[in-house]
């Protein structure tokens, strides 16, 4: 499949910046969520939210609802976007502070970067292996760093897999014919929205609505700015970019959610925390590099061609 130009105009930019003042925000919206309703029960009321939501606005604007491959990509999209990574992410945060989440977030790029090969949509260097190795490092130290022994280490577990289980659901949709990002990310959430459910019930979980605006609050948000703008934007940036380069969104993410879960939640950084947060900025660095130099290449392939 041809990737569109990296330079079609401003647009993708602003839906990359979007995305990433966005997703900033909601690790520690999550994590104020989950004082007051179960993680996995408050998943799922976003989930049910935003596919009406995502829904109404789809079917507002006459967009059509996948259908064949489009449908398969899309269903595919939700099982792993919301289906897995959803409760995985929002169970981690129970016991992961979210500053920290959003840093272990950052590893998609490298997960997308395996994916993507393997699928064979994308190539893969020497350089993206060192990123990913050197990143993997950086999430072994943040695994050992907290005094709260297994339960924080089966959240930063959680969170890992979760990361790396959003890169295969954005390949999948973007593996797929183009679609309306509102009627895809409508038709994710709906798909996940059940897995969710099933997840809660297994842990036993108490399905209660909120009692309080203040419990409300955090739900409203992800639906509306979480799902419905983020997700929504990213499922139209995936048809300008390239997976690998869409997931360098999460770059910005841990920087703004770190600031934002030190003023608002007092977060504390351990000495291994900022080392591991350090490795894997480290490892990204190198991915982008080497997303760069692929870029640079193909550029100039197409230069040499008649």
């Amino acid at each position: 499949m041809s990737e569109p130009s990296a330079d079609a105009g401003r647009g993708p930019w602003l839906a990359f910046a979007g995305c990433g003042l966005i997703w900033g925000s909601t690790f520690l919206v999550i994590s104020i969520g989950n004082d007051t309703l179960p993680p996995l029960w408050a998943a799922a009321l976003r989930l049910a939210l935003a596919a009406l939501v995502l829904g109404g606005i789809a079917a507002a604007l006459r967009h059509p609802f996948p259908r064949g491959e489009a449908l398969r990509a899309a269903v595919l999209f939700g099982v792993f976007q919301f289906g897995i990574n959803m409760p995985l992410l929002y169970w981690g945060e129970v016991t992961v502070p979210s500053g920290i989440s959003a840093v272990l977030f950052a590893t998609v790029p490298l997960s997308s970067a395996l994916i993507t090969r393997a699928l064979g949509m994308e190539r893969l260097n020497r350089l993206k292996i060192a990123g990913a190795l050197v990143a993997i490092a950086g999430v072994a130290l943040i695994g050992g760093a907290s005094s709260k022994g297994f339960s924080h280490t089966a959240g930063v577990l959680a969170i890992l897999v979760a990361a790396t289980v959003a890169g295969l659901g954005t390949s999948f949709l973007k593996r797929g014919p183009r679609q309306s990002p509102f009627a895809a990310t409508a038709v994710g959430h709906l798909v996940g929205l059940p897995i969710c459910l099933l997840g809660s019930a297994l842990l036993g979980e108490r399905w209660s609505l909120p009692q309080t605006p203040a419990a409300w609050g955090p739900i409203l948000y992800l639906t509306l700015a979480g799902s419905t703008g983020a997700f929504a934007l990213m499922a139209w940036l995936l048809h300008h970019w390239p997976v690998t380069r869409v997931a360098f969104v999460s770059v910005i993410t841990p920087v703004i959610a770190l600031v934002l879960g030190a003023v608002i939640r007092h977060e504390p950084l351990t000495p291994k925390s900022m080392v591991g947060t350090v490795l894997v900025f480290a490892g990204l660095a190198l991915g982008m590099a080497a997303d760069r130099r692929a870029a640079r290449a193909a550029a100039a392939l197409r230069a040499d061609r008649p």
